[in-house]
């Protein structure tokens, strides 16, 4: 399902549950005008066709004794798609890293990781992180506060670029 295939039903139901995804389905189907069934076909149809990946609670690492939030910048010594696999994979092993993504420029990955404390990320850090094969360098930067963290799309941009287009 292409993005020009999602009505605008689609795109409020992608909206609202992005907004609170513990909503019921009647109180869904509520909000964006249409009844219950219907809302909830679309709702599976949207997480078959991939656009809804699943629903989680977001919770709060400080208050659970997360106290380090950490960003560690990856250099590799090789970016041969399977070294760059190979890192991936990984950092899907590693619980301390919540994110992982490949970047394009003079740093490989950044990592978005979180640790009770700094001596269990500085662990982490040795042990693990700096010694992996294929690691060339990491620079970390010691989160002080967070100012904004948003997750999913703004669907308003979204409305407004689709108006542009029609």
């Amino acid at each position: 399902m292409a993005i020009s295939k999602l009505d605008p039903i689609d795109r409020m139901i992608l909206a609202e549950l992005q907004a609170d995804g513990r909503m019921t389905n009647v109180e869904l189907a509520k909000r964006v005008g249409i009844s219950a069934p219907p809302c909830l076909r679309r709702v599976r149809s949207l997480e078959e066709a991939g656009y809804i990946r699943g629903f989680h609670a977001d919770v709060d690492a400080r208050a659970l004794g997360f106290e380090v939030q950490v960003f560690a910048m990856v250099g590799l010594h090789s970016q041969a798609e399977t070294d760059l696999s190979a890192f991936e994979a990984k950092c899907a092993d590693w619980p301390l890293v919540r994110e992982c993504h490949m970047l394009n420029g003079e740093i490989d990955f950044i990592l978005k990781c979180v640790a009770p404390d700094l001596s269990s990320f500085q662990s982490f850090l040795t042990g693990q992180l700096t010694s992996a094969e294929n690691v060339a360098s990491v620079k970390t930067s010691l989160v002080i506060r967070g100012a904004k963290d948003e997750p999913g799309v703004p669907f308003d941009v979204l409305e407004q670029r689709l108006e542009q287009i029609a």
